[in-house]
């Protein structure tokens, strides 16, 4: 039998391990980053994620003096990098900058090569755009209920250009197309900016598209915007309404950039990120920069975004799902 004496001497060793261990990861976050810190994006340089992922690595590295820098490892719809990240070492120093390619791809792909929530540990979600409901000037339709009136009335005639498919513009037209019950044909293109010229040159007369490359051709005229469907009105077109103002709320997604560690970081390091990401973001020359491409800062606990993750994979599951898009 211990006597008490063994028994106090047992409790207090573990109390000082685990002082110790606590100690160590505190230590451990507080000289982190001791060298460079790779931010992985999955797409090509220039596009959103990218823009968003190298405005934050110039300000972490002036936050830290250490250099954060973009990697761009593109192929597989984002997959390629998503799974460089979740293979690599766990120590905060190799992350992933990325888009709604992160869930949506768990579908769109019959082996997309991660897990979006067992692979990854959520930093933040960091930033967001609604998507814009925007027509050719020729379609007489004024209003989202007059679009709807007008496909209705021409069943199979009318289509949607988006940035392609499995985009966020592509499923939140899959949503609007399914929950209203609208014989509508999609045409996918290669990206935002081909597709809002599809819908300016009338061979679409319809686009949701992203809000970056059709703000200037809204505000020449060259398109005519219906709605956003974010929850709020952006401030890149506070004019127009939002889905759920036009009495459409079923209809609602956007395009995000979140960031993300390895599964397995030490927590007081992703807390230690989070804290940079959302000082980064607060900043007036970053909330500039995010504003010229649409994007609104967030910033999100990283509980809040482990979160975000699993209801953006309940909802474009389904969308996806029963738009029959089959995975690759």
């Amino acid at each position: 039998m211990k006597t008490r004496r063994s028994v106090a001497f047992g409790l207090a060793a573990a109390a000082f391990a685990g002082a110790a261990a606590r100690n160590a990861a505190a230590q451990t976050a507080q000289a982190w980053p001791t060298r460079p810190v790779k931010l992985i994006v999955g797409f090509a340089p220039a596009g959103p994620t990218d823009l968003v992922a190298r405005l934050l690595a110039q300000n972490l590295s002036q936050q830290t003096g250490q250099n954060f820098f973009v990697e761009n490892v593109s192929g597989a719809g984002g997959n390629i990098g998503a799974m460089r990240v979740a293979h690599a070492a766990p120590d905060g120093y190799t992350l992933l900058v990325t888009g709604g390619n992160l869930t949506n791809n768990q579908y769109l792909f019959a082996k997309p090569g991660y897990d979006a929530l067992k692979d990854f540990d959520a930093v933040t979600l960091a930033a967001a755009t609604p998507v814009v409901l925007a027509v050719n000037p020729s379609v007489p339709a004024k209003t989202v209920k007059e679009l709807v009136e007008w496909i209705r009335a021409n069943p199979g005639k009318e289509s949607y250009a988006s940035p392609g498919t499995g985009t966020p513009p592509q499923l939140v037209g899959a949503l609007f197309q399914h929950e209203l019950k609208l014989d509508l044909v999609h045409v996918p293109f290669d990206g935002g900016g081909t597709a809002v010229q599809a819908t300016v040159g009338g061979h679409t007369p319809i686009s949701f598209g992203a809000m970056a490359p059709a703000v200037s051709l809204i505000k020449a005229g060259q398109l005519r915007a219906l709605a956003v469907t974010g929850k709020e009105r952006s401030p890149s077109l506070p004019e127009i309404p939002t889905m759920a103002e036009v009495g459409f709320p079923e209809v609602e997604g956007f395009t995000w950039t979140a960031v993300v560690a390895p599964a397995g970081t030490p927590k007081d390091v992703t807390a230690k990120l989070h804290d940079l990401i959302v000082h980064a973001l607060g900043q007036p020359d970053v909330k500039a920069k995010l504003a010229a491409i649409a994007y609104v800062p967030i910033g999100s606990s990283p509980q809040d975004c482990t979160a975000f993750f699993k209801s953006e994979l309940a909802k474009w599951g389904k969308v996806i799902e029963q738009a029959g898009l089959k995975p690759e």
